[in-house]
């Protein structure tokens, strides 16, 4: 009697074993299908979910049990389903997060139980999935203006693939759009770290931040410098550290960070440009102050406008000298119009206009 009842017992854990291995064989079958069928784009995305929620129940069953749960087949195919479902899911982003995990464990779960690599494929293409379906779900939120969520998800997406650009690109950009200042300074510095092609324009955006933004002079200024060093070449980077200093009252630092680039570089005309921005931008500052000046007030009236024609008479040479060096330096003629301008120096005035008026035009 022991006999018969322990065989019957076994032939029950055979054929629970085999039904398990069975589910797996059916979720097999079930992707066959789908990957022929259910990525038409003419398939209704209820009815796409409906077979992909099928194929995941079925490895529901294989992995609740001790024997098939070990099976790679169980768990790839189950990343597979998961991460087909989060990827196509645009109408349930609730929904779509959870296929999500599921995906994300399965993937963990199938690496560890395929020792072989029989699975290889089936778990690049998950992963695939899971990378898609979080840059899709970051770029959804983005034109839904949810911008939290948006760089959530961007961020995500840099964790799976940490040399993906336009996710660190993308996630700064949704930072930006919620003031996050921080998070946006992260990660276009991260853009930057990987030498991406718009790595200057996102240092002068970065320094903007600092500056503007944040108030942040001295971080401002450490962002220059970094700056400087990755394109030594780029102006307005020197230009934009002059005016700090001349903001910050401090001309002379200015003049003497532009003396030294000068006399390294003599026949460099953007340095000769800037050092008569030096005394422009002061010119500038005080015509503002003097725009303020009661009417009736003709002494003080006089005073400012003395001292602002000898900032500009400053400035002349160095303007001159760029244009020795670049007659169509665009910056130095412009100013200089301007200068002439207001000291109704027609002759002048005339000459440099027509000038710029035979520079090619942008």
């Amino acid at each position: 009697m022991k006999k018969v009842v322990l065989s019957i017992i076994l032939a029950g854990v055979v054929s629970f074993a085999f039904a398990q291995k069975s589910e797996v064989a059916d979720a097999k079958k079930a992707w066959g299908i789908f990957q022929i069928t259910g990525q038409s784009a003419s398939v209704p995305l209820a009815k796409k979910l409906e077979s992909l929620s099928a194929g995941l129940a079925h490895t529901d069953k294989a992995i609740a049990d001790e024997k098939s749960k070990i099976m790679p087949e169980a768990w790839s195919y189950r990343a597979l389903f998961a991460s087909a479902a989060a990827l196509v899911d645009t109408a349930n982003a609730q929904n779509a997060d959870a296929n999500l995990k599921i995906a994300q464990d399965a993937v963990a779960q199938a690496k560890t139980v395929d020792t072989k690599g029989a699975e290889k494929e089936n778990i690049a293409l998950a992963e695939t999935n899971i990378a898609n379906a979080v840059r899709n779900a970051g770029i959804s939120a983005y034109n839904k203006k949810d911008y939290k969520t948006a760089y959530e998800k961007f961020v995500a997406a840099t964790v799976i693939n940490p040399t993906d650009t336009a996710m660190y690109l993308n996630a700064g950009i949704a930072a930006r759009n919620v003031e996050d200042y921080p998070g946006t300074i992260t990660q276009f510095k991260k853009v930057i770290a990987l030498n991406s092609p718009q790595s200057k324009e996102l240092y002068s955006e970065l320094i903007g931040i600092a500056l503007s933004k944040q108030k942040d002079t001295v971080a401002g200024l450490a962002l220059i410098k970094e700056a400087q060093a990755k394109f030594p070449e780029e102006a307005d980077y020197i230009k934009t550290e002059t005016q700090i200093y001349i903001n910050k009252g401090d001309v002379a630092k200015s003049e003497q960070m532009l003396n030294t680039l000068a006399a390294k570089e003599p026949n460099n005309a953007t340095y000769q440009l800037l050092l008569g921005n030096v005394y422009f931008t002061q010119a500038l500052k005080l015509q503002a102050d003097r725009n303020k000046i009661d009417a009736k007030k003709v002494k003080e009236f006089n005073e400012v406008t003395t001292k602002m024609n000898g900032l500009l008479d400053k400035s002349l040479p160095f303007y001159k000298k760029a244009l020795d060096i670049d007659a169509k330096n665009e910056g130095a003629l412009e100013t200089l119009k301007t200068i002439y301008a207001f000291r109704n120096d027609t002759k002048n005035y005339e000459e440099i206009k027509k000038r710029l008026d035979a520079l090619p035009k942008q």
